[in-house]
């Protein structure tokens, strides 16, 4: 198991945010995926941000979020953009 401290993008704050989700482990966050784990993250910091999604999906990938394949990127800032639309309905 992969403590998540251990993973690239993930700091002491967005630790804390992942086991409150009852994500302790890499392994466990990427059985959520990008996609679920940001759902949840939403429920409880409506503030988190589009960055906070690519660290998620940079962590899961093993990269630093600034080198994600800018096609998986396009697709996550559409991902946001739809959630942040539903939001403010």
């Amino acid at each position: 198991m992969t403590l998540l401290l251990e993973s690239k993008n993930i700091g002491k704050v967005l630790e804390l945010k992942l086991h409150s989700l009852g994500i302790e482990t890499i392994e466990r966050l990427r059985e959520l995926g990008t996609e679920e784990t940001f759902r949840q993250l939403k429920k409880i910091d409506r503030k988190a941000s589009r960055a906070l999604l690519f660290a998620i999906e940079g962590a899961i990938q093993d990269v630093r979020w600034h080198n994600l394949d800018e096609d998986r990127k396009t697709q996550l800032r559409d991902f946001y953009d739809e959630m942040e639309k539903k939001l403010n309905l």
